[in-house]
């Protein structure tokens, strides 16, 4: 499972997005769609206005599945959720370099215990803010959208997006690094077409481009994309 992390335009279904009653046949048609990845959002109520997910709830699914878990931590106050997720047992952490006073001892302690880390950005967040530890992301989290406000009607993909991802690619690519690119926030089967070949890593998707009526279909349609690239 391990080798998802070396594919193209990894598909990372979002947990929040699924249906939160019955998330263990959830993931059930996501393993059976040929899906590896889940990412786990992790939000504190704080920095982010909504907390649809606990962690026992994250630590449950970690017994019930061997999906990668992809962890984006949005919350204030970072340690406790941090230590938390490394007690569970999942494959990365990302944390938001915008409440994070530590950023590289942050990215250290994570690596030290055998898990990858990374950064993630908010829509208006300069990337100079990841500039000196670029090195040491194994990804970099480009929110498109305002973290917790996908509820909100109308809220779009930033105008500017486009511009971000391809400069984060410049600036990786430059330096011959392997840090990945992650987009997250109202991902469409189009952005993949338009990122997924050479811009982007990992897609974050969610409702935009999941019909939780009909799953598996879904995925089937994005996979196609996938396998077009």
């Amino acid at each position: 499972m391990q080798s998802v992390w070396n594919e193209k335009c990894i598909i990372s279904p979002s947990l929040i997005c699924l249906d939160m009653c019955n998330l263990e046949s959830q993931i059930r048609i996501l393993e059976e769609s040929g899906i590896k990845m889940l990412h786990v959002d992790i939000l504190d109520g704080h920095f982010s206005p909504s907390m649809p997910l606990g962690l026992d709830t994250v630590r449950q699914l970690r017994a019930k599945t061997d999906l990668q878990f992809d962890c984006h931590v949005m919350v204030t106050e970072q340690d406790y959720f941090v230590d938390e997720l490394l007690d569970i047992g999942v494959e990365q952490i990302v944390f938001h370099g915008e409440t994070q006073p530590h950023i590289d001892g942050m990215l250290n302690r994570i690596h030290a215990k055998g898990v990858k880390a990374g950064v993630a950005l908010k829509p208006a967040t300069p990337l100079s803010m990841v500039d000196y530890v670029l090195d040491k992301c194994d990804t970099v989290l480009l929110m498109l959208i305002n973290p917790g406000y996908a509820f909100v009607k109308g809220e779009q993909q930033v105008t500017y997006a486009d511009r971000k991802i391809k400069e984060l690619r410049r600036m990786i690519d430059d330096r011959g690094l392997k840090t990945k690119i992650e987009v997250d926030g109202r991902i469409s089967p189009q952005n993949m077409i338009d990122y997924g070949k050479k811009d982007v890593d990992i897609v974050v998707t969610g409702s935009t481009c999941i019909d939780k009526k009909d799953m598996a279909g879904s995925f089937q349609k994005l996979n196609a994309i996938r396998q077009s690239l």
